[in-house]
Parts: C-alpha cells; structure tokens; sequence
C-alpha cells in the first residue's frame, strides 16, 4: 500500500486525563441495516468519554427513523439527548430504489409520540454547534452523506470548523465480503454528496469496508445481549429480530458504523493511513497517489477485541432502571 503514510494511532485518542468530554454529534441513517443502533448504544454507553450534542438522522424516511431514535432515547432514560431531522428523501440518488416506507425495525417504533424530535433540520443544527464549537466537535457520519451536502451548501467551509469528521464511509483495497474495491451503500446513496464531503477541506477520517465488514458480532453475544432484560438490551434484541426476520440481504450482523465510533474510544485497535481519496461518478472511493492526502484511512483492526469492548459495554450499562 505505498500510498499510505502508516501511522498507528490516531491523534485524537480520549483518555480519563482529558479535561473534558469530548463533544460529537451522531448523523446516521437508523433503522436500515443493524448496524446503526449498534454505534448508537456504543455511543450512549460511552458518556464518560464523550458528550453527544445530539442525533442527526438522514436519508430516506427520516420522520420514521427520527421516531426510532426518539423511543430509545426515551426507553433508556436518554431523552435529554435532542434529535433533529434532514430531508425526507423518497429514493436513493440518481437510482429507482424506494426508500419512502418504514423499514421493518420501524415496526418496534411506529407511532412513538410520547416525545418528539427538534424542529430545526438537522443540518442547520449542526452548523450551528460548529460555529458555536469551532475546532472541538468529532461529527460522525454513518449513513449517506446527504445533511453534510446540506451544510455545505450553506456554508462550503462549516466542516472545517469541525475538530475531525470521521465517516464510515467508502471502499479503498477491499469490498464486500472482502473481495474487489465496492460502490460502498453510503457513497453510493448520494455520488454527489459524498464528492462535496471528499472536497470539504474538512479534517476526515474514513473507516471503509477495508476494516468494517468482517467485524462480525456472534451469536454469543447477542445472545447474552438479548438476556441480559435492560431496556438498551431489549431494544437492541428487539430491532436485531426485526432485522433479521426481513432483511433481504445475507443476514450476517456487521458493525460497520459502530467500528467508526471505535476508531475514536479505541484507537489503540486500529492502524491507519493517510491518502488523497475522491469519489468517482459510479460512487467508488479512488486514490490518487500524485495528491496529497485529503484524509486519514482505517487500513487494520483488531477485529475481536473491538466486538469484545463493545459488548461488554452494552452488557454492563443499566440505563432506564
């Protein structure tokens, strides 16, 4: 891999010395694959560490993954974590893929009105908290790009203002199911997006398929998860029956979004690298090795010991009891 630049540790490793939590915010597209609520708890079980401005959530039925997020927030006693909705979107960009109904994870939260969302977008609420926060947010991003397209437009040097942004996100030497470089769903969601974040001048991380889709959570787990009758442990057991029980896809559980939460609490089970990555008008992440770097790019993880931290973490918290 001569175009990386390998370094071991990612510079913005958290540790009990830190004066302060660090404050992110967490834009994802909940109630697609699992993966989602996964990062999610992880995010939620880590307050020591970090302070969560808020949840963004974007692509497709956003009111309906916003419900979603609102029910486990409220379940486990985190509802005074505010939520804020991008755009509705009705298919994915520049494809005939409909993404206007609920998905089957939804079913555990149709109707949820006991509390309700923000009502500024959630772009506007992000700028917002990187204007009034300039240089100390870690902004993730585990869906398609599209409320960062947003920003952007509003304000093409926002993302600058962030401390790092770090995106699940691309497809760099390996694709699903580890064979050739992938159209990875949350470039391909949105080509345009996804070149607008790539030309933000913003401080990028990328956790691509290359370290996300062989880390594989186990029937163990989730089956401790599952018995473990917390109301974060029922929620996730609920979901993970939906999921499984109508997924079209290979059923397997990968964590992808929730490893790029863990490229922030854990970085000490990463290796990464630094690249020039654009996104190409098929949606794949290229390298250009004649550029210099753009982002820093997960190249290894340890993938056991992360499914193990994480899980011990979802197994141990006791919120809403």
């Amino acid at each position: 891999m001569k175009y990386f630049l390998c370094i071991l540790l990612t510079a913005f490793c958290l540790t009990q010395a830190d004066a302060q939590k660090q404050k992110v915010i967490f834009d994802c597209d909940l109630g697609g694959d699992i993966d989602d609520a996964f990062a999610l708890a992880l995010l939620l079980t880590s307050q020591e560490e970090v302070e969560i401005l808020g949840i963004t959530l974007d692509h497709g039925n956003t009111p309906g993954r916003g419900e979603m997020a609102m029910k486990l927030l409220y379940e486990t006693g985190m509802d005074h974590i505010p939520v804020y909705l991008g755009d509705h979107t009705p298919s994915v960009v520049g494809e005939q893929t409909d993404l206007e109904g609920p998905s089957a994870q939804m079913i555990w939260s149709g109707g949820f009105d006991r509390i309700l969302p923000e009502q500024e977008h959630a772009a506007d609420f992000m700028i917002r908290m990187l204007n009034r926060y300039p240089g100390e947010v870690i902004l993730f991003t585990v869906g398609p790009v599209d409320n960062i397209a947003v920003m952007l437009d509003k304000d093409p040097d926002i993302l600058k203002k962030a401390k790092r942004v770090v995106s699940m996100f691309g497809s760099i030497e390996k694709g699903y199911g580890g064979g050739e470089p992938s159209a990875e769903w949350n470039v391909r969601g949105n080509i345009s997006a996804g070149k607008k974040l790539m030309r933000s001048g913003a401080n990028i991380t990328l956790a691509p398929l290359d370290v996300t889709d062989h880390v594989i959570i186990g029937d163990d787990y989730l089956t401790a998860i599952a018995m473990r009758n917390t109301p974060l442990t029922d929620a996730l057991g609920s979901l993970y029956a939906l999921w499984y029980r109508h997924a079209d896809w290979a059923v397997t559980p990968k964590m992808y979004d929730a490893v790029a939460v863990g490229m922030v609490l854990w970085p000490d089970l990463f290796t990464t690298g630094e690249a020039f990555v654009y996104v190409d008008d098929g949606g794949y992440t290229r390298i250009d090795e004649n550029r210099e770097p753009n982002c820093s790019v997960g190249v290894t993880v340890n993938d056991r010991d992360f499914i193990d931290r994480m899980a011990r973490r979802i197994l141990e918290q006791d919120f809403g009891k």
